[in-house]
């Protein structure tokens, strides 16, 4: 996957503060206060720092815990996973694999058929929802 050249000047004038501290600070947005945490549309969830696909809509799940959770990836290629042992624990990091962008944790406790909880922050996602076939440029005449 081609890495993305921002700097992190250029990565503090696209984003905004909340989507920065997440991003490149690796913050964490609190539970139940994100965006797409309750969002049921189809489509695509991407990176808010590069645009990179990552995980659609057909794998997320409500988890109960206050962020958007997926059960996959959209593919292996677009994440980045990384040992974290921060706060004093032990948990797998997930990042971008074309910025390098924090994006959250992923946790074992998640349902079939992977088992997998990929437990993101809306900051650190833009979503794209579904054409609807049929509706893309049709107008109602009078």
């Amino acid at each position: 996957m081609k890495k993305t050249p921002k700097t992190e000047s250029e990565f503090k004038g696209c984003l905004t503060p909340e989507q920065y501290c997440v991003l490149r600070e690796k913050g964490t947005e609190l539970p139940f206060t994100g965006k797409y945490y309750l969002e049921k549309r189809k489509g695509m969830y991407a990176c808010a720092a590069c645009g990179n696909p990552l995980f659609s809509s057909g794998t997320k799940f409500e988890s109960g815990t206050g962020w958007p959770s997926f059960y996959d990836a959209v593919s292996k290629d677009k994440i980045k996973l990384k040992e974290d042992v921060s706060l004093g624990m032990k948990r797998t990091e997930v990042l971008c694999s074309r910025c390098g962008s924090h994006l959250g944790h992923l946790f074992d406790d998640g349902p079939k058929p992977t088992g997998l909880r990929y437990c993101i922050n809306s900051a650190a996602l833009d979503f794209k929802t579904e054409e609807r076939p049929g509706k893309k440029g049709t107008k109602k005449r009078a």
